[in-house]
């Protein structure tokens, strides 16, 4: 039993014994030449501001535009007639009269509001060339939510008329 006690009491002693070594076996912590800073940090000039849009692509967003609220003033003179050849079929088995002159009426809408679709579309492509160029953006995005707002609208209308078609 005295032996064992014994051991248990060398055990740790035999432990530390390790952590006992000489100092040149181990690499010593000290910062390193390589680890030391040196040298300066130049900061980056700032970009430079982005390009004026050239004059033809200002004339163009203005067409687009005007392209696209001349066919939202058209849609808007067709809705109620769309309207009312929707009520009309409210209810109209599919394949009545009524119901085909109310899909032929929302038909009519959904052309007249592919017209303001196709400028969005020629807004995207001039976006994308402008944004390659480094070009100023604000008014092409600018006309872009204009337009985008009056599909909004359009898309709007065009749902609530087929919705009251729905049986």
């Amino acid at each position: 039993m005295a032996h064992a006690r014994s051991l248990i009491y060398l055990a740790p002693l035999a432990l530390l014994a390790g952590c006992a070594a000489p100092q040149e076996d181990y690499p010593s912590l000290a910062v390193r030449d390589i680890e030391r800073v040196s040298g300066t940090m130049e900061v980056a000039p700032p970009p430079p501001p982005p390009a004026v849009q050239p004059p033809a692509t200002l004339e163009r967003l203005d067409e687009l535009v005007a392209d696209a609220r001349s066919a939202h003033a058209q849609f808007l003179a067709a809705a109620p007639a769309a309207r009312n050849s929707a009520r009309a079929a409210r209810g109209a088995a599919t394949g009545s009269d009524n119901w085909g002159r109310a899909q032929v009426a929302i038909a009519d809408l959904e052309a007249r509001r592919s017209s303001a679709m196709i400028a969005l579309a020629d807004l995207d492509r001039l976006y994308v060339n402008a944004a390659s160029s480094a070009e100023d953006l604000t008014p092409i995005v600018a006309a872009r939510d204009e337009i985008g707002a009056l599909v909004d609208e359009q898309n709007s209308v065009i749902d609530s008329l087929l919705g009251e078609l729905q049986p």
